[in-house]
């Protein structure tokens, strides 16, 4: 793999990991609000002579495990447990325990944009900069004289309030702090497009720590094989235990389960970007380029610029267009039949021949200027309603040009596209039935330089 370990570091030190000052900030802005929270409660205990008292509080999440990253939308998240005595809130539900905090936080924020907002499992503040604090209410009882804490979801469920905060430090003391320098690029990468929607960042730990390459030193390194990893485990399962609190499920909406989906499918797309890592002729400014369409962040843009020699091989926000569609955004997915390709190959001087008798023990890749035809040979699908195609240009040239495509188009049993430029290049077909794709297949099309 190409070591572009300096400016990798570089990346990672002064672009990812939140600075101390800012980290101080989310601890402080976490302590106000608990403030407000409290005299809050004691204007509503006063209006309707009740007793609620916060007794004890935790910040937990990522603020709590020092996972944060850098963000252009200053949009943090954080996580806060706060705790009443059970025999105080006797018998009343969580839904009316997380409607009293609520009730309370408004007494305070009266000059916020928004009121606070009661959310399944907590109360949420929003700040008008981007941040957002998350109340989780418990409830706590002493049980053979120790704390036993609840936690006000959908219903009252046993929860430890620092058990999660507990385990990751373990985790991320016996892996060398490898755990919590994984689980920021992870963070990094997931938000770097502002329409994706992907796991929480502790469903991103607990399955970081489960793949976690650790036999490799390299920063790069690690993280490229242990996002590898993560793939093929996505593809194995979707749920996620907690490694806590009797090993609750973390993935239990089919929205969490999407996620799951998404982010296995971003990465194996823009893991395909960084394959150009691996080629023998790799140049820094191709290895510069892989990670720029893989972070979508200034810094590698503004390296990438610095090596370009001309304008077109300068890659910015203005002409990079990440462009590329996913089925699972557009129809459900149920693959429970087959569809086989024929790819055949010609033109500049070579017969029609299938793809993988050109690309035979001496070719590895496909020389430019060749006409590359797809057909549907066959498929168990009974007359399926549709046939589309996705034909995605890959690595560091197509960045280059602007030209990754990706699109998802309706195309009928055949589409014949042309070899043009450098990549490891592919072409997929789904088989759509009922309104479900039910059979997909994908062809490598790996071209050459000139």
């Amino acid at each position: 793999m190409y070591d572009l370990s300096s400016k990798f570091n570089t990346f990672y030190r002064n672009f990812v990991v939140l600075p101390l000052v800012d980290q101080n900030n989310l601890k402080t802005k976490a302590n106000i609000n608990i403030d407000r929270l409290k005299r809050g409660l004691e204007e509503y205990n006063s209006e309707n002579k009740t007793h609620y008292s916060v007794v004890e509080t935790s910040i937990q999440g990522s603020v709590a495990m020092y996972t944060c990253v850098q963000n252009e939308s200053s949009d943090y998240d954080i996580d806060v447990a706060v705790v009443i005595e059970k025999r105080v809130l006797g018998d009343i539900g969580p839904r009316a325990a997380r409607n009293i905090i609520a009730n309370a936080l408004k007494r305070r924020t009266k000059l916020f944009n928004a009121e606070p907002e009661v959310k399944t499992s907590c109360v949420r503040v929003k700040y008008s900069d981007g941040y957002h604090i998350d109340f989780a209410i418990f409830r706590r009882e002493v049980v053979n004289g120790v704390y036993v804490y609840e936690h006000a979801g959908a219903d009252w469920q046993k929860r430890d309030i620092t058990a999660i905060t507990d385990w990751f430090s373990e985790r991320n003391e016996a892996t060398e702090k490898a755990l919590r320098r994984m689980t920021r690029l992870s963070k990094m990468f997931c938000s770097s497009r502002t329409s994706w929607r992907m796991p929480s960042g502790i469903v991103q730990t607990v399955v970081i720590d489960e793949c976690l390459a650790s036999e490799y030193s390299r920063l790069d390194e690690m993280f490229y094989w242990t996002m590898k990893a993560i793939i093929n485990r996505i593809d194995n399962n979707t749920a996620v235990c907690a490694p806590a609190d009797g090993g609750r499920q973390l993935i239990n909406r089919d929205s969490d389960r999407k996620r799951m989906i998404n982010w296995k499918n971003r990465l194996e797309s823009k893991l395909s970007d960084l394959e150009v890592l691996f080629a023998s002729d790799c140049s820094e400014s191709d290895a510069i380029s892989a990670w720029a369409a893989f972070f979508n962040h200034s810094y590698w843009e503004e390296q990438a610029n610095k090596h370009a020699s001309t304008q077109t091989a300068s890659v910015t926000r203005a002409t990079y267009s990440d462009t590329e569609e996913y089925i699972e955004e557009l129809f459900p997915v149920n693959l429970v039949h087959d569809v086989k390709l024929s790819c055949v190959i010609s033109g500049n001087g070579f017969r029609p021949t299938p793809i993988g008798s050109f690309l035979g023990v001496l070719r590895k890749f496909l020389p430019h200027n060749l006409q590359v035809k797809c057909t549907v040979e066959s498929t168990t699908v009974s007359n399926p309603d549709a046939i589309f195609w996705k034909v995605r240009n890959v690595g560091p040239t197509a960045v280059r040009k602007n030209d990754i495509r990706g699109q998802i188009q309706k195309r009928g049993y055949s589409i014949t596209e042309n070899t043009r430029f450098f990549g490891a290049h592919y072409i997929e077909c789904y088989v759509i039935k009922n309104g479900i794709c039910v059979a997909r297949r994908k062809i490598n099309v790996p071209i050459g330089h000139c």
